[in-house]
């Protein structure tokens, strides 16, 4: 498999335009400007300074196959044209037009940059927009891989990843991105209009999740060969511990070349809990988390989990540093009718029962103005959420009254009030306060991301995801104002091209350098909330030939985003003997993981064929674990499933 021509001796993935770590830019499809509101076309990217663009999105068909529209006339990814718009011109030898040629053209000028398409997103999960403009709700990710009986849909599963490689081949990808929303036994977690198709599906989420990664990852494989070209495969991940609670150990990491966290919409108007979209650390005052008692109880062990950096850390228990790439948001969220707090951070908006389908009750988003980047309902009524590009946050935050608000129907005397910036250098999160209007929006700037930048760095990890391209900023001397631009996608690449290179092993310590056929699974996850505490059995195979004597010693690590109380039921003695961190996260984890063992009792040998199950208990959701290192006397030997090519270990 030509793995080498996108990774390098060492295992790490070869960059574009110099950068040390990932730069990866969600490109969407429907800013094309037809709508008489702001394009932002394949022409406008900074091919320069990105290693990755992913295009959002196609979806899934109703016949299981992945689809950007193809057959209707004039659609914007293989189409559309822009007559008379300057680089925006065909590659006239190309068969197909849209944002495809147009990427293809520019991919053409700067070939070390990957292209990956984005396939799902929260509107088209569990459906897609049809030739109408209508959604069609046809089941997509959801019955694509899960029969209504909860079981794998074989069929379905072979249908798409067949077509998954037949579409990068036929628009020269190199590699495709899921952006699944959500695959969690958690009830009524993604998008409400999927519920009818996901509830009676959860208990077989999980298992059919894991079978499509697998399934993908070697159609992927087998093409790499045939096509010597080099597939990736990678997710968008939720961040949210909820949401992770219903993803097990979230086991289908193993199969992907890294993971992009979605580490935003940590906060926003779907309840009334005014906060960061993007804290990169918590500062111990969180309003949600305080009010559901999150901080007081002595089982979470003080920490808080809406941030970025619990969000890596829990990854980081199954995946080194380098496969773990973090979200940056440019764009705002935002409330109005915000009281206490400090200048609006941590107070409370206005309750509302305009929440959009699926929810009763929620917070007041910012409308308007406030609120450029808005979704509409299926009445066609703006959704508040206080979304917008950066580029209109600093319009605001300078007192400008920007040229394109005519554009969204808007006009300067929709401005009023004035928009305070101020920042929290613990959470790392800017923000607008109009204290006239009562409007919080959380924002991204150069300060936040160059820090950001700064951590990502410091941590070895892989780099840095955002959403979205269009959202970026520069200030038009010629205007007078902020539009469109690349200030914040500049400043990660100037902090990512100095850098070191990002970390790429999975395990801190000195592993053995021998290693057994021990296999390690955790299995019988309870489902959504009888999922706590979360006590799955940890189950261990003996894949060798050799008996595993009784009295042997097992020890793993798991990441201390959950805190360091993980014990057994099984009377194994299960106890965490070292810990890198422990205590409240405010400002940060301190480290990565907590190590735990126990020992086989010592009548209880494991002959070859034989499994026995721990069942564990613990109570925040955990990747992993990982970093197995079994000891029979004084041998210690890694594990064939972590280090398959490791020298075979024999026990004396």
């Amino acid at each position: 498999m030509p793995y080498c021509l996108a990774y390098d001796a060492q295992g790490r993935e070869l960059l574009a335009n110099g950068n040390q770590r990932r730069i990866i830019g969600y490109f969407t499809s429907w800013r094309t400007g037809k709508n008489g509101q702001p394009s932002y076309l394949a022409k406008d990217i900074p091919w320069d300074k990105l290693t990755h663009i992913n295009y959002a999105f196609a979806h899934i068909d109703a016949s299981h196959r992945v689809s950007v529209n193809e057959g209707v006339a004039g659609n914007e990814a293989t189409g559309m044209e822009w007559p008379g718009v300057a680089g925006a011109e065909m590659d006239a030898s190309l068969p197909y037009k849209g944002h495809l040629n147009l990427l293809n053209k520019y991919k053409k000028l700067h070939p070390g940059v990957k292209t990956l398409v984005s396939i799902g997103g929260w509107a088209e999960t569990g459906g897609f927009f049809g030739a109408d403009g209508k959604r069609v709700a046809s089941g997509g990710f959801y019955t694509m891989t899960t029969n209504a009986d909860g079981s794998i849909n074989t069929a379905g599963i072979n249908t798409f990843a067949d077509s998954v490689v037949a579409f990068l081949r036929k628009y020269n990808f190199d590699g495709a991105d899921l952006d699944y929303e959500y695959p969690t036994t958690m009830a009524k977690a993604g998008n409400p209009l999927d519920w009818g198709v996901s509830e009676p599906r959860l208990k077989g989420l999980q298992a059919s999740y894991r079978e499509l990664m697998k399934v993908l990852r070697k159609k992927l494989d087998e093409a790499a060969v045939a096509d010597g070209k080099y597939y990736q495969l990678t997710i968008a991940s939720p961040s949210s511990g909820y949401l992770l609670r219903g993803m097990e150990s979230f086991q289908a990491v193993q199969y992907l070349d890294f993971v992009n966290v979605m580490s935003y919409d940590l906060h926003g108007a779907w309840n009334e809990f005014v906060g960061p979209n993007a804290a990169l650390f918590d500062d111990g005052k969180d309003a949600e988390l305080a009010k559901w008692g999150v901080y007081g109880a002595a089982q979470y062990g003080g920490i808080g989990y809406l941030n970025t950096d619990w969000a890596y850390h829990y990854l980081r228990g199954a995946l080194p540093a380098g496969r773990i790439n973090v979200g940056v948001p440019y764009y705002t969220r935002g409330w109005k009718g915000v009281t206490g707090g400090t200048n609006g951070l941590w107070g409370t908006s206005a309750k509302s029962s305009q929440c959009g389908p699926g929810l009763t009750e929620c917070g007041t988003g910012a409308t308007g103005i406030d609120n450029l980047w808005h979704d509409k309902d299926e009445q066609g009524r703006e959704m508040g959420a206080g979304s917008n590009p950066m580029w209109h946050a600093k319009n605001l935050e300078k007192g400008i009254k920007a040229s394109y608000l005519g554009q969204y129907g808007l006009t300067a005397a929709d401005q009023t009030g004035s928009y305070s910036r101020y920042y929290d250098a613990t959470l790392v999160a800017p923000w607008l306060w109009n204290a006239q209007k009562q409007v919080f929006l959380s924002t991204e700037d150069e300060q936040s991301i160059a820090r950001k930048a700064q951590w990502i760095v410091d941590k070895g990890i892989g780099g840095a995801m955002f959403w979205e391209l269009a959202g970026d900023y520069a200030f038009d001397s010629a205007k007078g104002e902020y539009f469109i631009g690349q200030t914040l996608t500049t400043t990660l690449h100037n902090a990512f091209k100095s850098a070191s290179a990002y970390g790429n092993k999975r395990a801190k310590q000195a592993m053995p350098s021998q290693a057994i056929d021990l296999q390690f699974e955790l299995v019988d996850f309870k489902l959504g909330d009888q999922n706590y505490p979360i006590n799955p059995k940890l189950k261990i195979s003996n894949k060798s030939s050799a008996t595993i004597p009784g009295g042997t010693q097992i020890e793993f690590q798991y990441p201390v985003a959950a805190p360091s109380n993980m014990a057994d039921q099984s009377g194994a003695g299960l106890k965490v003997v070292a810990s890198e961190h422990t205590g409240p996260n405010v400002g940060g984890f301190k480290g990565d993981f907590h190590t735990a063992q126990f020992k086989l009792p010592a009548w209880q040998s494991l002959a070859p064929g034989q499994s026995i199950d721990i069942t564990l208990n613990y109570y925040l959701p955990i990747s992993g674990p990982s970093n197995y290192i079994v000891t029979v006397g004084s041998q210690r030997f890694a594990i064939k499933q972590e280090y398959p090519n490791l020298p075979n270990g024999v026990i004396q």
